[in-house]
């Protein structure tokens, strides 16, 4: 009896037959040749849990994200799609090809085998659902939660609807960027017919600790950013700001989060002309120690009521931390875990088209992400030096249970 093909495992585990059993450009892919900084990256992240991995993991290096919009209104087809994705989701977090290793000859393989002999580089892979999704195709409507609210325009937003949004969405991180683009490439493989790829971003350098073992990074205005977010041990925090629990009006989603995406480019160009006194201004922070403006230590609590000899305040009440602290939003926090991102050259201004790709998980984000960003697009000094270009937001539910649990299945219900 002959070896059973990829494709076979494909239209078997993977397909619809088997869904019980299943359940940018100016980007380089160049990747660290130290044993250490690899040895550092490697290994695996569990795939299966309560809640989805990527979000309380430890933030990795390399980020490659994806919107999909359903091109089919057959909610079988949507099922057999997120059962493909969890099931192929599940090898690439262990670091194994997606299928059989064996490919027969005369069709195409299923794996697209750039990833073939890499460690699985502590890759995550986190999937959403946006509010479209939510409309009349699939009668998933009732089922919508209130937290999943369009956001709302907000002061200062430039926002090309072409790179927002979206009926699905994927975030797969991990300490090598081919690691992280193979999810996303094979993803939109295994979606022909039933979604297609809306918009793309490709990530590099974290810009936020999500765990008390790493140090702070910095984004490319070059300021540690990230020194007060959520870390991942502190199990209270999680609780009360990032899990969906009780609260929610749609059990489906209890253990679940809520992304919220924004795609930030900044006017480097501009920054880098001006004095180093007012980028701290700007900011509220040292550049070199990260301290804010009123401490000596990264880690100093801001002390935002604080004023010089001549009776103004130390730390600007415009300054982007004093502004995004909770001590000035109703002690309200998200789990940030954005990227850096360079898409090459603007060609009508010829300038870099650079900037933050901003990721925030949290409880809800009417009552925590829209509050505080409308706060800083009125008054954030930082403003002039940034444009909020594309924003989407997104359902992510639980944790799969195990094989045969897929994305999204308690919707289908």
């Amino acid at each position: 009896m002959s070896t059973p093909s990829r494709r076979f495992f494909l239209g078997g585990a993977l397909g619809a037959a088997g869904l019980a059993a299943a359940g940018g450009a100016g980007f380089s892919i160049a990747r660290a040749d130290e044993p250490e900084a690899q040895a550092a990256g490697r290994g695996t992240v569990p795939f299966y849990g309560a809640h989805q991995a990527g979000i309380a993991t430890p933030a990795q290096d390399r980020l490659a994200f994806a919107a999909f919009d359903v091109t089919s209104a057959n909610r079988d087809d949507l099922r057999t799609l997120l059962a493909r994705w969890a099931a192929a989701a599940s090898q690439m977090a262990a670091g194994l090809p997606i299928g059989a290793v064996e490919t027969s000859p005369d069709a195409p393989p299923i794996d697209t085998g750039e990833a073939d002999g890499l460690d699985a580089s502590k890759l995550t892979i986190t999937v959403g659902f946006g509010p479209s999704l939510f409309d009349h195709r699939f009668g998933f409507a009732p089922k919508r939660p209130a937290a999943l609210a369009d956001i709302p325009a907000l002061p200062g937003d430039a926002l090309i609807e072409d790179i927002s949004n979206g009926d699905l969405c994927v975030q797969a991180c991990a300490n090598d960027p081919v690691v992280a683009f193979h999810v996303i490439r094979n993803f939109a493989r295994l979606a022909r017919g039933t979604a297609v790829m809306r918009w793309s971003q490709l990530g590099f350098g974290r810009t936020s600790s999500t765990s008390t073992a790493q140090a702070t990074p910095r984004n490319l205005l070059g300021f540690k950013d990230g020194t007060r977010n959520i870390k991942a041990e502190s199990e209270d925090e999680m609780r009360e700001f990032v899990w969906v629990g009780a609260e929610t009006d749609q059990p489906w989603m209890k253990g679940g989060s809520y992304a919220v995406t924004r795609r930030i480019r900044m006017r480097i160009e501009s920054w880098d002309t001006d004095y180093l006194s007012d980028q701290e201004k700007v900011i509220g922070r040292s550049k070199t120690s990260g301290a804010p403006l009123t401490g000596s230590g990264e880690f100093d609590p801001p002390e935002l009521d604080k004023r010089a000899k001549d009776g103004s305040h130390v730390i600007d009440v415009n300054a982007h931390i004093a502004l995004a602290s909770p001590l000035t939003n109703a002690n309200k926090k998200i789990l940030r875990r954005g990227y850096s991102f360079t898409d090459g050259i603007d060609q009508a201004t010829g300038l870099l088209d650079a900037g933050l790709f901003f990721i925030a998980y949290q409880q809800d984000p009417r009552t925590q992400f829209v509050p505080i960003q409308r706060k800083l697009g009125q008054h954030d000094l930082l403003n002039e030096y940034i444009q909020h270009t594309s924003s989407g937001v997104y359902a992510v539910p639980p944790g799969l249970t195990g094989p045969g649990d897929y994305y999204g299945k308690a919707l289908f219900a």
